[in-house]
């Protein structure tokens, strides 16, 4: 396997478009790369679909704002879909005066679509949200006498993803609670970009440590803006 590039956050953040759906990994923030968010929001692109766990946390202050918020406070999505948002103003403010659109989905669920985007699969079936208002508009499937929704993929033309640690041909480990969704991201975008601590030559991670395999990843971008270690 080749050796992944390894680029700016600003020219990671060129490969995205106006209007491109992205994976961002993380957790209230944890698992978000900083460095290429922050690249994104001072690119200015717009009209996106922001998939993510939640919308992180903004309560008024933007010196608190974690995670995707300050992206959210730069109107660059015109839709959000994330199991939660009930930490960010901004995003309710959005939805509430239509200016976006909010789709929420059960977390589990969306963790599941994302994998049956990864592995190719149609689609999950899940009893979560049967008699709910999450079943509106979903084909329902019977099986042994009990009701499933049929949930589609969540594919992503972009993924942004934070690693601890990335080897050269792009091999990555994560830290503690960061690993959350990037892992499955990983696998469902298009381009897959990982912002990472280190990068250390090949040979030198321990393979029972890896969690998503180099070929899942396009390109490497360190955390500190500095050159390979």
């Amino acid at each position: 396997m080749k050796a992944k590039p390894i680029i700016s956050a600003d020219e990671a953040v060129a490969k995205i478009k106006d209007g491109d759906t992205l994976l961002v990994g993380g957790f209230m923030g944890v698992g978000t790369p900083p460095r290429l968010m922050e690249a994104l929001r001072r690119s200015g692109k717009k009209d996106m679909v922001l998939v993510c766990s939640d919308n992180a946390l903004y309560s008024g202050d933007i010196e608190t704002a974690t995670g995707v918020a300050p992206n959210v406070l730069a109107k660059q999505f015109r839709k959000y879909i994330a199991s939660h948002i009930g930490l960010n103003k901004e995003t309710q403010r959005q939805m509430m005066s239509g200016e976006a659109e909010v789709e929420l989905v059960p977390q589990g669920t969306l963790a599941e679509r994302i994998r049956a985007a990864g592995a190719g699969l149609g689609g999950i079936l899940t009893h979560t949200g049967v008699g709910t208002a999450v079943e509106k508009g979903k084909q329902k499937i019977t099986i042994d006498g009990r009701e499933y929704l049929l949930e589609t993929p969540i594919h992503g033309d972009v993924t942004l993803i934070k690693a601890a640690v990335a080897d050269r041909v792009g091999n990555l480990v994560y830290h503690g609670a960061a690993r959350n969704f990037c892992p499955l991201m990983a696998t469902a975008g298009t381009i897959v970009l990982a912002e990472v601590d280190r990068i250390v030559d090949i040979g030198e991670l321990d393979p029972e440590c890896i969690v998503t395999p180099g070929i899942f990843v396009d390109y490497l971008i360190l955390s500190d803006g500095g050159g390979a270690a």
